[in-house]
């Protein structure tokens, strides 16, 4: 069975659009947070996401290719030529027959799909483009990667809402330690922060309404927490076997240790109250690691800023560490990048990775008065030095969707 290491990381992001850049941000706790100005929010109860910012698809792609897709698409493209151009992987020398693309959507062309039902309204249905279909489709960001790099290896593109990243990643790993590829480029993207979203999330006030102050809006754990913040953009990350990395003297920037996943089996979208879907996924990874639960470092949370997701989660991570629970600093990423929704696994792996090469742990921010229930150390407000070796991330998605990866730092 191959190892599997991270050689490549590639990011779009409210924090900024390189992983150095987000990677800065985050650990000088810094939000991306703000008032939405790409269309009218007038009439809507939220009005406030984490918007990608100074995103030219047009500079990036050419006028002509930016057109045939997609915002999710254009990002996801650009985070994946970012992490290839990381990982210095030759594609002119290399197998592509055994180079895969996981990367999903939990929404996808969501906008392409508005414009276009506009046109049809306005302008007739013989005015619809015929690339409505095959631009809004959530597997078209995996097919564009692989058709943009001649890739013929496995492509898939999961559907499991906002669990996507980790469980790309996780089934990316599986594929590579079976030894049906060698490297896969895996991860999640998201672009929707739209008009007909953002109603439906506040029709469920599911979403904050703390419009006069964006930075402070998302605030995981916060007793003031008043719901999510949408975000958008992509995050992605080349794996590969280990031995194919050695041969060529890549850089290597954590291994992928452990994947476990599972099902709520309880509601469309609400999360069970006590974690126990959570829970197992989090043991199920602790297994395929072959790990302890003394030995994890840090845990990067899901942690949305929802009442009841906040609250289960600090249940899951106690019943799956027990008294160690009170010592392993759990970090909460959305409260700076908002939730990225699909992207939003991928974009906390790369966190994660930082995190195990500096020994930094980003801050929860906006934790000024813990809600009594969630009463884990979660790094409030301010980064911290640690020593650390391993960490898990936990990612959770509508429909009961739970994954979790566990990475390393890389040891010989």
């Amino acid at each position: 069975m191959e190892r599997v290491v991270v050689t490549g990381l590639g990011i779009i992001s409210p924090l900024g659009n390189d992983a150095g850049t987000f990677w800065d941000h985050l650990a000088a706790g810094k939000s991306g947070i703000s008032a939405i100005q790409s269309f009218d929010t007038a009439r809507h109860k939220s009005q406030i996401a984490g918007m990608v910012q100074n995103f030219d698809a047009e500079a990036l792609f050419g006028r002509k290719e930016a057109r045939r897709m997609d915002r999710f698409c254009q990002f996801a493209l650009a985070a994946a030529q970012q992490a290839l151009e990381d990982a210095g992987l030759s594609l002119d020398e290399a197998d592509r027959e055994r180079i895969g693309v996981y990367v999903g959507s939990g929404i996808g062309g969501i906008q392409t799909l508005l414009d276009q039902h506009h046109t049809m309204l306005q302008r007739g249905p013989e005015r619809v483009s015929p690339t409505l279909v095959p631009m809004m489709i959530a597997n078209m960001a995996a097919a564009m990667i692989s058709i943009r790099f001649g890739l013929t290896g496995p492509t898939l593109a999961p559907a499991t809402a906002c669990s996507i990243g980790n469980t790309a990643i996780g089934e990316a790993m599986r594929l590579i330690r079976s030894g049906a590829a060698d490297v896969v480029i895996a991860g999640g993207t998201e672009a929707a922060v739209t008009d007909i979203a953002l109603a439906s999330f506040s029709s469920a006030t599911a979403v904050s309404t703390r419009n006069d102050a964006p930075h402070l809006a998302s605030r995981p754990f916060d007793a003031g927490r008043d719901g999510f913040v949408m975000a958008e953009g992509a995050g992605i990350v080349v794996l590969e076997s280990l031995p194919h990395a050695r041969r060529r003297n890549s850089r290597i920037y954590a291994e992928v240790l452990g994947y476990g996943a599972s099902s709520d089996a309880y509601h469309m979208v609400a999360t069970h109250p006590e974690g126990i879907g959570a829970a197992q996924a989090m043991r199920a990874a602790l297994r395929d690691a072959k790990l302890r639960p003394d030995q994890i470092d840090v845990i990067s949370a899901h942690a949305t800023s929802t009442e009841v997701g906040d609250k289960s989660e600090t249940q899951a991570i106690k019943t799956t560490f027990g008294d160690q629970a009170y010592r392993i600093p759990v970090t909460a990423n959305k409260s700076m990048t908002g939730h990225m929704l699909g992207a939003a696994g991928g974009a906390e792996a790369i966190a994660l990775i930082q995190s195990l090469r500096t020994g930094i742990i980003p801050p929860t921010i906006n934790l000024e008065q813990p809600d009594p229930d969630c009463d884990l150390d979660y790094v409030p407000n301010k980064a911290r030095e640690a020593r650390l070796n391993i960490g898990m991330s936990n990612s959770f998605g509508f429909g009961g969707h739970n994954a979790v990866i566990v990475l390393g730092r890389f040891a010989d």
